[in-house]
C-alpha cells in the first residue's frame, strides 16, 4: 500500500496536540506527531510505502493537502483528529475524497473511541475509524486493504451496508520494546517543535511507556494496560536523536514515567554514563517520587517534572479515586524544588463535589506550594470515563463532544455553575500570576540556573500574552 499520514493543519491558527490523552488545542506548544511516526515505521516494516505531512507542525494550510495527494498518490490516508477540532480535522477526509473517491480514509482519535457510531455519523467521508491500539490496528488495516477487505483488521469501525460495524478489539502489544524506531526521517526537521515556549530546540516528545493502571474517574486512559520500554531501548532512541538531529530537549510523554522506579534508575545511570547532554522532562504521580530519585533524575539531565495534583481538597481527590493525598502532593513539589527541578502542576476545577470552599482549598495549596508553573483546567466529562457516566447517566445530560474544551466549562457541579467554574479558573491563574513570592521564586531559579534565562524570558512573555490578551483560552 501507498500510505499518506496526515497531521491536519492548526485550528484557527492555534496549534493542536493530537496525541492520545492530550487531544487538545494548545496555543504555546507544537509537538511532532509521534504516534504517526510510530505508525510510519510499522507500515514500512510490513513493506508499505509511507509519506507524512505534518501540516500542524509546519503550519501548512489545507490548500497544501491536494498538492501532497498529487505528489504521493496514496491508496490510504491515515490522519488524527480531536473532539474539539472535529469538523476542522474532518476536512482532511473530505479533501481526499474530492481528490479521488477511491482513496481510503482512516482516522484516529483516542478520546472518542467508545462512540464510533456517533463519529462515523458526523463524518461521511471517513471510511474507517481506528479505535485504539493503533500500533496493531493501523498496520493491520493497511494489510487487510491490500487484500480488498478491511473487515479482517481488528480494532476498527467501518461502514457496511449503511451500518457502522466494529471489528473485534485489537490485542495490545505484548512487548513495547518490539516497536521499531519511529520514522523520524519522514519529518523535514525537528525545528518547529517545542513545549510551552520556543526554547531548547531541537526538541521532541517520546513515549517510554503507555497506559496507566490507576483509575481516576476523569481520565481517558484510566485502567488501560501498562506497557513499558526497557531502559536500553529508550537509550537507543535517545542516541539516535542526539547523533542524527543534535537533540537538546525531550519530553517523556508517558502518563506515569516513574511507575517503575528501578527502570528510571537504570535509565538515569546510563544517561549519565554516556553523557548525552539531553535535558528532559516527564509526567508522574506525586506518590511515585522520593528525594533520592529526584536528585538522580536531575543529575541525568531532568529539568522538570509534571505532577497531576488536581485539587488541594482531600475530599475532591477521594471523590475521583485519585489515590493520592494533599500532603503527598505538597511533599512532591517540595522535594522536586530541593532537587533543583522545575515543577509543573495540573489542577482540575469542577470535579464531583466541588464548591467554593474546595476551590479555596486549591487556591490555598497553590499559594503555599508555588509550583514553577501550573495549568488550571475545568472538569471535562470525556466519553468512556466514570465522570462521563455520572454526567450522562446520573444527570441525564447530552453533551456535544465538539464542546469538550478544558478551558470552558460545559457542566457544573451541585454547587457551582459552568460560569462559576470559568470564574474559578480565572481566579486560580490570577492567584499564581499576581503572587510576588511566585515571581521571586522563579527569578531565584534563573539566577541559580542561568541556562534557563531564555526559556524564562519567553515564558514570561507567554504569560503576559496569554493572560492579558487571550484570557487563557486555548492554553493549558
Amino acid at each position: 500500500m501507498k500510505v499518506l499520514l496526515v497531521n491536519p493543519p492548526r485550528f484557527e491558527g492555534i496549534p493542536v496536540i493530537r496525541e492520545e490523552r492530550c487531544e487538545i488545542t494548545e496555543r504555546y506548544s507544537v509537538m511532532e506527531p509521534y504516534s504517526l511516526l510510530q505508525i510510519g515505521a510499522l507500515l514500512r516494516q510490513q513493506g508499505d510505502e509511507v509519506a507524512l505531512m505534518d501540516m500542524n507542525g509546519f503550519d501548512l494550510p489545507y490548500d497544501e493537502l491536494k498538492a501532497g495527494l498529487s505528489k504521493h498518490r496514496p491508496d490510504l490516508v491515515i490522519f488524527r483528529f480531536t473532539p474539539t477540532t472535529f469538523d476542522w480535522d474532518m476536512r482532511t477526509a473530505s479533501i481526499v475524497k474530492s481528490f479521488d473517491r477511491g482513496v481510503v480514509t482512516a482516522g484516529i482519535c483516542w478520546t472518542l473511541h467508545t462512540m464510533p457510531e456517533a463519529v462515523m455519523k458526523e463524518a461521511p467521508d471517513l471510511d474507517h475509524y481506528i479505535l485504539q491500539d493503533y500500533e496493531i490496528a493501523a498496520p493491520a488495516l493497511a494489510a487487510a486493504l491490500r487484500g480488498g477487505d478491511a473487515s479482517g483488521a481488528p480494532g476498527i469501525a467501518s461502514r457496511q451496508g449503511g451500518e457502522v460495524v466494529r471489528t473485534p478489539a485489537a490485542s495490545p502489544l505484548k512487548s513495547y520494546d518490539s516497536m521499531p524506531l519511529p520514522a523520524y526521517d519522514l519529518l523535514p526537521s525537528l525545528e518547529p517543535y517545542f513545549v510551552t515556549a520556543p526554547a531548547g530546540r531541537p526538541y521532541t516528545i517520546l513515549y517510554t511507556s503507555k497506559g496507566c493502571p490507576y483509575k481516576c474517574s476523569f481520565c481517558t486512559v484510566a485502567g488501560t494496560p501498562l506497557k513499558m520500554r526497557s531502559a536500553e531501548n529508550i537509550l537507543s532512541e535517545l542516541r539516535h536523536l542526539k547523533e542524527r538531529y543534535g537533540l537538546r530537549t525531550a519530553s517523556f510523554y508517558d502518563e506515569t514515567f516513574t511507575f517503575d522506579r528501578k527502570r528510571v534508575v537504570e535509565l538515569c545511570e546510563s544517561m549519565k554514563e554516556e553523557d548525552l547532554r539531553i535535558k528532559w522532562y516527564c509526567n508522574t504521580r506525586a506518590q511515585l517520587v522520593d528525594p533520592e530519585l529526584l536528585r538522580l533524575m536531575r543529575s541525568a539531565g531532568c529539568r522538570g517534572v509534571s505532577f497531576g495534583i488536581e485539587s488541594g481538597s482531600q475530599r475532591i481527590l477521594d471523590s475521583v479515586e485519585k489515590r493520592i493525598t494533599v500532603e503527598q502532593g505538597r511533599q512532591a513539589i517540595k522535594w522536586a524544588k530541593e532537587a533543583k527541578l522545575k515543577t509543573f502542576c495540573s489542577f482540575i476545577l469542577g470535579l464531583p463535589g466541588e464548591d467554593w470552599s474546595t476551590v479555596q482549598e486549591t487556591l490555598d495549596f497553590v499559594r503555599e506550594t508555588l509550583p514553577t508553573s501550573a495549568q488550571f483546567n475545568v472538569a471535562v466529562p470525556y466519553p468512556g470515563t466514570k465522570l462521563y457516566q455520572q454526567v450522562h447517566g446520573d444527570l441525564g445530560l447530552d453533551i456535544d463532544f465538539r464542546k469538550l474544551y478544558q478551558d470552558d466549562a460545559v457542566v457544573g457541579t451541585e454547587h457551582l455553575t459552568p460560569d462559576d467554574l470559568n470564574k474559578a479558573r480565572e481566579m486560580a491563574y490570577k492567584t499564581l500570576y499576581t503572587s510576588g513570592r511566585w515571581w521571586r521564586s522563579n527569578i531565584a531559579h534563573v539566577v541559580r540556573e542561568p541556562s534557563d534565562l531564555n526559556l524564562a524570558f519567553r515564558y514570561a512573555l507567554k504569560i503576559a500574552n496569554n493572560y492579558l490578551l487571550h484570557g487563557m483560552k486555548h492554553a493549558h
